[in-house]
């Protein structure tokens, strides 16, 4: 029994290091950097924070993002992406859940260095927002970004209006 346990413990560390250093689908490769750790960011208000934590599933076949939104006083708002290469379609792709219902379903293209979300819609409840993404790598830790710049803008009446600019930051 002790051996099945130490068994499987080493299994599971085994898992997590190499859900660290998949070889990725080759769409997939720009979002490398972000597999394998955890991001924070604070909102400017400095009352509600974000992180995003990334991990290779199917030795790089997709790369799954979960993110918590944490505010004092409130439950979290949680979302779970999982990005994959679409061969079809020749794009990397990705679904998006959140646990009060939302879900959003889009593309992610490398364009300058920034991971690249065109306009796409999130849709709760029956309402739906178009909106669209920038995540632009900051910075150099250990020869990877120590942060990346996460924008979101949503399609008013008038226009793009920015919804957020967050700074994300590589957690140790």
């Amino acid at each position: 029994m002790r051996r099945l346990a130490v068994g499987m413990a080493l299994g599971a560390i085994a898992g997590v290091s190499m859900a660290a250093f998949a070889d990725p689908a080759p769409g997939l490769k720009p979002m490398a950097f972000l597999a394998g750790h955890c991001w924070k960011g604070e909102f400017p208000s400095g009352q509600r924070t974000d992180t995003h934590c990334f991990a290779w599933l199917y030795e790089g076949k997709a790369l799954r993002d979960t993110h918590t939104v944490r505010t004092p006083g409130q439950p979290d708002y949680v979302g779970e992406t999982t990005y994959y290469w679409d061969s079809a379609a020749k794009r990397v792709e990705y679904l998006y859940i959140e646990n009060q219902g939302g879900i959003s379903h889009g593309t992610v293209t490398a364009e300058g260095g920034a991971l690249v979300f065109p306009a796409t819609q999130y849709v709760a409840e029956g309402e739906a927002m178009t909106y669209r993404v920038r995540w632009t790598p900051q910075g150099t830790g250990d020869g990877e970004p120590a942060s990346y710049e996460a924008w979101s803008e949503a399609q008013t009446k008038d226009g793009w209006s920015t919804m957020f600019k967050l700074a994300l930051k590589r957690q140790p």
